[in-house]
């Protein structure tokens, strides 16, 4: 089977389903901002719409991401439209985003290009020969509890303010990101108050804080894939690096299939609305394994890529302080 020829199958835009799933996905961010908001008061409906808010404010993050690959709409322009108008609802700068998203494609799986990469992993050997104070705040950094709460405030409400590569890619349309930010929260809080802003506030750090923890199970998995030039396999890199996440069709829709990760990385000009339909075509053979919610959880506990065993493994037991001593 011809993988590739499959794939371009599937690499085809309607404006049509386009339409439906942008503007679609808007109608819901809104409708469920302003349920929890006017319901603020009545905790049994605040509470399930500010979820619904924070799903649909991952997926518009998933449309710009689209976007940014020319593959939700049938023209580019009307993809670099679309994405700049995202931009202040997902709070990351469309043109910058997108250049160092298309970085992260060349460089995945490539040991010597971490540095694309959106969560850095460490090898074991690097951890056998680190001194504890880099151990330390690499433990500190992989910490799930540390990792998706304090990486979503600061990655999304800070970092994102000023994103590496800023100058190099556009800062000009940084700045202009942010002023459509400040103008849109004017407005929130001219409609809805101080309250207003604080649940958009705290429903987005929701929604954060789920985008963090799909961005780590992307690469982050026990049999993924690492390695170094010239042995590097792209195709390998691509499809067993990448996560198949199988939590269902419901989540699958809500996040804009991104949860299908690796048939994105081996062909990223097929559309959210058409990646479902792409992976579970896939024949038997060349079906990848899916990983269910219980080992995604799970994967929270891998922290190191093992160049002998090429596994992502936990830390090793014992005490790496005293052993980083002992080592000195």
């Amino acid at each position: 089977m011809d993988l590739r020829a499959y794939t371009r199958q599937f690499a085809v835009q309607d404006n049509r389903l386009a339409g439906l799933s942008y503007f679609g996905t808007f109608a819901v961010y809104f409708a469920a901002l302003y349920l929890a908001i006017t319901h603020v008061d009545r905790w049994f409906a605040m509470i399930p719409a500010g979820v619904v808010f924070a799903f649909a404010a991952v997926r518009l993050y998933v449309l710009q991401h689209d976007c940014g690959h020319h593959s939700l709409f049938e023209t580019r322009r009307q993809n670099e439209i679309a994405g700049h108008v995202l931009s202040p609802f997902t709070f990351a700068p469309f043109e910058v985003m997108k250049q160092n998203h298309n970085l992260h494609h060349a460089g995945v799986g490539n040991l010597e290009h971490r540095e694309t990469g959106e969560i850095h992993t460490m090898t074991l050997r690097e951890w056998q020969a680190a001194d504890w104070k880099t151990r330390l705040i690499y433990r500190l950094y992989r910490n799930p509890f540390i990792l998706i709460p304090l990486g979503a405030a600061f990655t999304y409400f800070i970092r994102y303010r000023w994103p590496k590569n800023a100058t190099r890619f556009g800062a000009l349309g940084v700045v202009a990101h942010n002023g459509a930010i400040a103008v849109f929260l004017g407005l929130l809080w001219w409609m809805a108050g101080t309250t207003g802003v604080l649940v958009w506030l705290i429903f987005s750090f929701l929604g954060g804080m789920l985008g963090v923890f799909l961005v780590y199970l992307q690469h982050n998995f026990e049999d993924t894939y690492w390695d170094r030039r010239p042995d590097l396999d792209p195709q390998l890199a691509a499809l067993q690096g990448s996560s198949a996440l199988d939590f269902g069709w419901w989540f699958d829709n809500a996040v804009a299939c991104i949860t299908l990760h690796d048939i994105h990385h081996f062909n990223a000009r097929i559309p959210s609305y058409r990646l479902r339909a792409c992976h579970y075509g896939l024949p038997p053979e060349y079906a990848p394994r899916r990983i269910k919610f219980g080992e995604a959880v799970a994967a929270l506990n891998l922290k190191l890529w093992d160049e002998d065993t090429r596994r992502l493994v936990p830390f090793p037991p014992g005490r790496p302080v005293a052993k980083a001593r002992v080592a000195g």
